[in-house]
C-alpha cells in the first residue's frame, strides 16, 4: 500500500498551530469611518500562513473591523460567515456563566402606562393610560465574573423584560446611553480586551489594565463610552439610582404603518447618585454585595424603586440633518435637541424567590419585540439580534429555555416547535407542522399565522439606504413550483420514472387520510399527467381535478444530468464483485476472473458455504465470507464457479437460492458456470444480456440491466 502522507497539510493535528503566538508585521491606517485598520502589508509575505487572520476553517479575513452590510448604512447580512463564526465562538467561550454581565441582581415589578401614544405605536400596551404589565429587571456589571464585587468602575447592565399581552418585550440596555463600538463584529475583541488578561487571569472586574487600554487606544470610536465609564456614572451609589438606556435607535410603528425613530430612557425617580472612587474601593472590601443587598433590602422594606420610561422620537428628515448618524451606537441624541417624553412608570415591588431559578436563568433577547416596536439597521443591534439567542442555548443547555418560568411569556403561546432537551410541555395530537388538513378528519390542526395581527416589520426603508422596502414576502419568481419537478421527471429514463411512481405509491399507501392522498394527486397533475395517472392507478383512486398553480408551469428542455441511469458508467472501478465457490471449484478459473476484475479496478470478495480454507481443484482457497452472511445485495455483480455436486448440495440451502434470486431481481450482472445452472433454475433466473457465462462477466461489466425489471416486479 502507498505510504500515507502525514505532513501538516494532510492531517487534522493542531500541534503546529499556536494562536496568538509570533509577531505579524502590519500596516496601520484608518477605515471609512476613521476606525483603526491594521492589515498585512501589501508588500508582506502572503505565503506565510501565520501572518494572516483567518476563520476557524482557514479562510483568510479581509476586514476584521466591519460587518458585511447591504449598503453603507444598511442591515447586516446573514451571509457574513466571518461575523457569525466570530460571535458564535465568542458566545460559547464560557459555560454556563454569562460571558459578560455575569454578576447580576434581579427583581420583579410592574410597568404602568402613564401616557397613551397610539399615534406612535400600535403596541397594545401603549394604547391607553393605565395599562399595566408585569416586569422582571436584571441589573449587572459587565466585566467581572459571577463572584466578583458589586462596586467596580464599570458599565451597568439594565435589562427589562416586559411580559405584555402580545408577548415578551425585552429592552436590553445599560446605564450609559452609548456603547464602545459601532459594529457587532468588534464585540468579541472589546470584551476580550477588558476581561482578565489571557495569560495571567487578572485583574478581575476591572478595566485598568494593558489590554483594555491598548484596544481603546487603537479604537477611537470607543472614547465616548470610555468618557462615561470614567465619570462617576461608572461607580453608582445604588442600582436604584442609575439611569437606563436602550442604547440603540429603535423604531415605533403605528396602526397606519407610519414609523418614527425612538430612543428609550429609564429615569430613576430617586434621581442619579454615585459614589466617589475611594468609597467604591472601600465598599468592595467592606461589602462585596453592596448593590445587591441594597436593592433587596429596599424592596423587602417596601421602599420600592421606580423609574419613568421616556422616549425621544424623531423622523428620518431630522436624522438626516444631524452631524452624526443616529444608527451609530456610539452616539446619543442630546435631550436639548429632542426632549425625553415620559410615557410610563416601572415599580420593582417583589424580590425573587430563588436567585438561580430567576435571576441566573433569566434570558434576555433584543429580538424579543412586540408589534409596534421594530428594529433599525444599527449594525451593533443587528449583531446582537443573532448573538443573544445563540448564547442562551449555550448557557441554559436547551432550545426550550423559553419554558423556564422566568422567561416564559404570561400570554398564551402556540407553535409547532417540539421536543428538544428538557422539554416540559406535553403537546397533544399529531399536528406538528403546517400547512396541514387534519381538521378534515376531525383532528386538531394547531395554530396559524395571522397577517392582520401578527408581527410585521416596518416596510418603508427611510434610512438613506439603497434597499427600498423590508417585507416578509417572496419574489414572484418563487411562485413557479412545478416547472422544475416536471423537468426532473421528464429527464428520467422510463424505468426511473417507474421508480418514482412506485415510490409515490408506496409512500402514499401509508397515508391513512384519503383527502391528503387526493390533494397530492391533484398536485402531481401539474408535474405530469401520466405520473399522476400511474400513481392514482397504483392507489386504486380516481384522479382528482388538477390543483390550481400559483404560476403555470412551462416545459423545459430535458436534462440528462438529472438522470442517474443516463450518466451510468460501465466500469469496475469502485465496484465489488462476489464470487461464489465451494469445495472442488476450479481455482484457476477463480484466479483468472479475480485477476481480470482487479486489473479493471474492481475488488473481489470470495464467498463460500463455509468460512475458512477449502480444498479446490488446483489447490486451496480461503473464503472472505460465509454465504449466509454475505448476501448478494452487498455486491455490484456476482459470479459462481462451482462443481455440479456442490451445486446439488446448495439446492437445499434457501440462502443460496436467494443469493441468485436477489441479484436477478436487482438487475445485476450474474456470471455463472454450467454447474450453477440448477441453482439459477430454482431461483427462476432467466437468461438475458446480464446472465452470462462467468468468462463474459468482465466484458458485460457490473451494470444494471433495467430491461429485466418488468420480469421481476410489477411497476405502476
Amino acid at each position: 500500500m502507498p505510504k500515507r502522507d502525514t505532513s501538516p497539510s494532510n492531517t487534522n493535528t493542531l500541534n503546529a498551530f499556536a494562536p496568538g503566538s509570533g509577531h505579524t508585521p502590519f500596516d496601520e491606517g484608518s477605515g471609512n469611518a476613521g476606525e483603526t485598520q491594521q492589515v498585512v502589508s501589501k508588500s508582506g509575505d502572503h505565503d506565510d500562513r501565520q501572518m494572516h487572520l483567518t476563520d476557524n476553517f482557514g479562510h483568510r479575513v479581509s476586514d476584521n473591523q466591519n460587518s458585511l452590510r447591504a449598503g453603507e448604512r444598511g442591515p447586516t447580512l446573514l451571509e457574513d460567515f466571518v461575523l457569525r463564526e466570530k460571535i458564535f465562538h465568542f458566545d460559547h467561550e464560557r459555560i454556563p456563566e454569562r460571558i459578560v454581565h455575569a454578576r447580576g441582581s434581579g427583581a420583579h415589578g410592574v410597568f404602568e402606562v402613564t401616557r397613551a401614544i397610539p399615534h406612535l405605536t400600535k403596541a397594545a400596551l401603549f394604547q391607553k393610560a393605565g395599562n399595566e404589565c408585569p416586569v422582571f429587571v436584571r441589573f449587572s456589571t459587565v466585566a467581572g465574573g459571577a463572584g466578583s464585587v458589586d462596586t467596580p468602575r464599570d458599565v451597568r447592565g439594565f435589562a427589562v423584560k416586559l411580559y405584555t399581552e402580545q408577548g415578551n418585550w425585552d429592552l436590553v440596555g445599560n446605564n450609559i446611553p452609548v456603547f464602545f463600538i459601532q459594529d457587532a463584529m468588534k464585540f468579541p475583541d472589546l470584551v476580550h480586551s477588558v476581561k482578565m488578561e489571557a495569560d495571567r487571569g487578572y485583574p478581575q472586574a476591572a478595566s485598568a489594565h494593558d489590554t483594555f487600554w491598548d484596544f481603546i487606544s487603537l479604537m477611537p470610536e470607543t472614547l465616548h463610552t470610555v468618557m462615561w465609564a470614567m465619570s462617576d456614572r461608572g461607580i453608582p451609589r445604588s442600582l436604584r439610582m442609575i439611569e437606563g438606556f436602550g442604547v440603540h435607535t429603535f423604531r415605533m410603528v403605528n396602526a397606519k404603518g407610519e414609523g418614527k425613530f425612538v430612543k428609550f430612557h429609564w429615569k430613576p425617580v430617586l434621581g442619579i447618585q454615585s459614589t466617589t472612587w475611594d468609597e467604591a474601593v472601600k465598599l468592595a472590601g467592606a461589602d462585596p454585595d453592596f448593590h445587591r443587598r441594597d436593592l433587596f433590602e429596599a424592596i423587602e422594606n417596601g421602599d420600592y424603586p421606580q423609574w419613568d420610561l421616556g422616549i425621544q422620537v424623531f423622523d428620518e428628515a431630522w436624522a438626516a440633518k444631524q452631524a452624526y448618524d443616529v444608527l451609530d451606537a456610539t452616539k446619543l441624541i442630546p435631550e436639548e435637541d429632542i426632549p425625553v417624553e415620559i410615557i410610563g412608570r416601572m415599580t420593582l415591588n417583589r424580590n425573587v424567590d430563588n436567585f438561580f431559578a430567576e435571576t441566573e436563568q433569566a434570558a434576555f433577547l433584543p429580538s424579543n419585540i412586540i408589534p409596534g416596536i421594530d428594529f433599525t439597521n444599527d449594525p451593533l443591534l443587528q449583531g446582537r439580534l443573532f448573538s443573544y439567542l445563540d448564547t442562551q442555548k449555550s448557557r441554559l443547555g436547551t432550545a426550550n429555555f423559553h419554558q423556564i418560568p422566568i422567561n416564559a411569556p404570561k400570554c398564551p403561546f402556540h407553535n409547532f416547535q417540539r421536543d428538544g432537551m428538557m422539554q416540559t410541555q406535553v403537546p397533544v395530537g399529531r399536528a406538528n407542522y403546517e400547512p396541514n388538513s387534519l381538521g378534515e378528519a376531525g383532528e386538531t390542526t394547531g395554530p396559524r399565522a395571522c397577517p392582520e395581527t401578527g408581527f410585521t416589520s416596518f416596510t418603508a426603508n427611510g434610512e438613506r439606504n439603497d434597499g427600498s422596502v423590508k417585507l416578509r414576502i417572496r419574489a414572484e419568481a418563487f411562485a413557479d413550483h412545478y416547472s422544475q419537478p416536471r423537468l426532473f421527471y421528464r429527464s428520467q429514463t422510463q424505468n426511473e420514472q417507474a421508480h418514482i411512481c412506485a415510490a409515490l405509491v408506496f409512500e402514499l399507501s401509508k397515508v391513512t387520510l384519503e383527502h391528503v392522498r387526493t390533494r397530492v394527486l391533484s398536485r402531481l397533475r401539474n408535474i405530469d399527467e401520466s405520473l399522476a395517472e400511474r400513481v392514482a392507478n397504483g392507489l386504486a383512486m380516481k384522479l382528482p381535478p388538477k390543483a390550481k398553480a400559483a404560476k403555470e408551469p412551462v416545459d423545459m428542455k430535458a436534462s440528462d444530468a438529472l438522470s442517474i441511469q443516463k450518466q451510468a458508467r460501465k466500469t469496475f472501478e469502485g465496484r465489488k464483485v462476489g464470487i461464489l465457490f465451494a469445495e472442488g471449484s476450479d481455482k484457476s478459473g477463480i484466479d483468472k476472473l479475480k485477476g481480470e476484475i482487479e486489473k479493471a479496478g474492481g475488488t473481489v470478495f470470495l464467498v463460500a458455504p463455509k468460512i475458512g480454507t477449502l480444498k479446490v481443484k488446483g489447490g486451496e482457497l480461503t473464503a472472505d465470507g460465509q454465504l449466509a452472511g454475505s448476501p448478494s445485495v452487498t455486491f455490484d455483480a456476482i459470479a459462481s464457479i462451482i462443481m455440479p455436486d456442490a451445486a446439488d448440495k446448495l439446492l437445499k440451502d434457501a440462502g443460496a437460492i436467494q443469493w441468485f434470486a436477489d441479484a436477478y431481481a436487482h438487475c445485476k450482472t450474474i456470471g455463472h458456470c454450467k454447474g450453477t445452472q440448477v441453482l439459477l433454475d430454482k431461483a427462476n433466473v432467466e437468461k438475458d444480456e446480464g446472465v452470462v457465462p462467468w468468462e463474459e462477466l468482465i466484458k458485460v461489466g457490473p451494470i444494471r440491466h433495467w430491461s429485466r425489471e418488468p420480469k421481476v416486479r410489477d411497476l405502476p
